[in-house]
């Protein structure tokens, strides 16, 4: 199982490399950028491909996205200086519960 993990934190970092890549490829008129973001996207699908062989399906999407969801934001703010506001920080702490309750609780995953 330690292998489905590994994939999957692979295809949480290589999702959240493109969706921060995004938006230097300034609608991909940028073709270094663009390149770069096209093989982060790709290899977060392969790794997410090689995850669902032994998690399922929608618990293995549930944790990459949420967990990227988060990450992506927390980067945007660092990174964009992007703002947050009380409602988008509720939410975001609300998927992290539920990535955590996933992780911690489920019985889908086998630990």
């Amino acid at each position: 199982m330690w292998r489905s993990y590994l994939y999957l934190a692979i295809a949480i970092v290589c999702e959240v490399a493109w969706a921060v890549l995004l938006k230097y490829t300034e609608h991909f008129t940028r073709p270094v950028a663009t390149i770069f973001t096209l093989v982060t996207y790709l290899g977060a699908l392969y790794f997410l491909t090689l995850t669902v062989r032994t998690m399922p399906v929608g618990v293995a999407y549930a944790l990459w996205a949420g967990t990227g969801m988060v990450l992506i934001a927390l980067l945007g703010v660092a990174l964009h200086k992007e703002q947050l506001d009380l409602p988008a920080v509720i939410g975001l702490v609300l998927i992290l519960a539920g990535v955590l309750i996933i992780n911690l609780f489920s019985k889908s995953i086998s630990h």
